[in-house]
This record gives C-alpha cells, sequence and structure tokens, in this order.
C-alpha cells in the first residue's frame, strides 16, 4: 500500500507545524498571564510594605520598580528598551513560523510572554508610555526580577540548549 502524496512514511514523523505552533501561543498565552496578574497582585499587596521573607536571607517579596534593564542598568533608554522589546517580539513571532520541534516552541514562547510581559510594564505603567517602570517583586537577595525574568531565563537555557544539540526550529538534526 502506498501512502498518499506528500505523507510521511515513517510512523511518528513528530509534532508538525500547527502543532508546535499551538503549543508556542499556549506557553506564551498562560506565561504572559501568570506574569501579568503576578505583577498586579505584588502592586496590590506590597507597595508601602515591608518585604516578605519567604526563605530567610534567600528568597522575599519585595515591590520594586525598574527603570532599566537587567539589575536595573541603562534607566536613561527605557525607550530603547522599549523598541528593542518591540523588535524582539516581531521577529520571535516571524520565527515561530517555522516552528516544528516542542522545545523550540516552548523556548520562543517563553521568551515571547517574557519581552511582552516586560513591554507592557513599559507602555502602560509610570511614568509614561514606553517610558514605564517594569515592575519586579521576586528578591533573591542579590537581584529582584519577576516572572517575564524567570520566563526569559529558561527561554534562554532552552534555546541554548536546543541549539548546542544541534536541534533545528524545524526539529531537523545537523550532521555535525
Amino acid at each position: 500500500m502506498q501512502a498518499a502524496r506528500g505523507t510521511s512514511l515513517s510512523p511518528d514523523s513528530g509534532p508538525t507545524t500547527h502543532t508546535s505552533i499551538r503549543l508556542f501561543a499556549i506557553v506564551a498565552a498562560l506565561t504572559l498571564v501568570v506574569d501579568q496578574v503576578t505583577k498586579y497582585v505584588a502592586v496590590e499587596k506590597l507597595q508601602d510594605r515591608a518585604p516578605v521573607e519567604l526563605i530567610p536571607n534567600v528568597l522575599s517579596l519585595t515591590l520594586f520598580r525598574n527603570a532599566g534593564a537587567a539589575f536595573s542598568t541603562g534607566t536613561g533608554f527605557t525607550l530603547v528598551l522599549s523598541l528593542v522589546a518591540v523588535a524582539v517580539c516581531i521577529a520571535v513571532v516571524r520565527m515561530a513560523t517555522r516552528l516544528r520541534d516542542r522545545g523550540w516552541a516552548i523556548g520562543l514562547g517563553l521568551l515571547l510572554a517574557g519581552a511582552l510581559g516586560n513591554l507592557a510594564d513599559r507602555i502602560f505603567r509610570q511614568p509614561s508610555p514606553f517610558k514605564g517602570h517594569v515592575v519586579d517583586f521576586i528578591d533573591y537577595g542579590i537581584f529582584v526580577g519577576n516572572v517575564a525574568d524567570i520566563a526569559l531565563t529558561f527561554a534562554a537555557i532552552i534555546i541554548v540548549w536546543r541549539s548546542w544539540r544541534g536541534i533545528s526550529m524545524d526539529g531537523t538534526r545537523d550532521a555535525t
């Protein structure tokens, strides 16, 4: 019996582009919602309040408004950081159209959610559009971050891992 024209002959051909794009969208949407909800709750519950110790001397909840990038660097470049985030979001969405790998779908979904989460703060929060301060509230002792930052960190780990293993976004492996 012959397979229909264009049909894979192998029994398990892996995820389709449609499945991977759906996974990408679900990861991005869920992560973005969690980021925005936790920032809302942090502003409502932590404003004008002493830090909430979760693990003494290790992890606490402290409201901090960050005008810059990582570790509050580049505080005078909020508009530039906003424009870079817009460019990253556009690039990630364009790349997602070629997805056929679950790992890449998760990594790019986390990357998009992290970039959009902090971009939303820069657009909609004080002091003005595209110059707003990012809400950080998870205090690790040496720096303060948020769910978007966690998503960006895991995105970087996944993307570097997939790349290092030679796995492309379309699920193929490098021959080297």
